[in-house]
């Protein structure tokens, strides 16, 4: 439910040490306890979404928001993609792209994105001689479609809201200095008290 959410929301943000916030690869993402994110920091989030995404906490909060509405497959289809940008040796390009493609693109996906035929038929062409740019496309229009509509809804959601305008109960002065010092600390609070 949305409220379990945001309560593993809250205990995501809470936790000092690495945490695992649910990827399909069952893979573990470490946030260090030393990185803090400013209130200056979460509201940049609301400038773009390439802001909130390429930032740890950012992407974690998104997530969990698109999970809470079923609707993950676009966020983990671009963040494997651009993972598989990083991939250095040509012999993992073709089983990497075809591990992307058999999850996200093709029509028996178990996480199938939502992509127009022309743009599916482009990528299931790409797969032939499969290259690190084989799904620009189909990322760029996931991205767009988060863009439009998951994005525009995150920063109406408590996700969002919750950490830029939180209510003045649960930091004091003697934990945060000023608006613009707040970090998601005080904010996570605030975030596990609604849970």
């Amino acid at each position: 439910s949305a409220k379990d959410m945001k309560h593993r929301l809250g205990f995501l943000l809470q936790k000092s040490d690495s945490c695992d916030y649910g990827s399909s690869q069952g893979k573990k993402e470490k946030i260090s306890s030393s990185q803090r994110v400013s209130q200056e920091e979460v509201r940049k989030w609301a400038d773009s979404l390439e802001n909130l995404i390429h930032h740890d906490r950012g992407l974690a909060a998104f997530r969990a928001f698109l999970k809470s509405e079923y609707s993950e497959e676009n966020i983990e289809f671009w963040v494997s993609c651009e993972d598989y940008k990083k991939t250095k040796s040509p012999a993992k390009l073709s089983p990497k792209a075809r591990k992307i493609y058999d999850e996200f693109i093709s029509v028996q996906a178990t996480k199938e994105v939502n992509l127009d035929s022309c743009t599916r038929e482009k990528t299931s062409h790409n797969m032939l001689e499969p290259t690190l740019s084989c799904f620009d496309e189909a990322q760029r229009k996931i991205f767009t479609l988060m863009e439009k509509d998951s994005y525009r809804r995150f920063l109406k959601s408590p996700y969002y809201l919750d950490l830029v305008s939180p209510p003045g109960a649960g930091c004091g002065p003697e934990n945060c200095k000023s608006s613009h010092t707040h970090t998601l600390d005080c904010n996570s609070n605030i975030i596990s008290q609604c849970a």
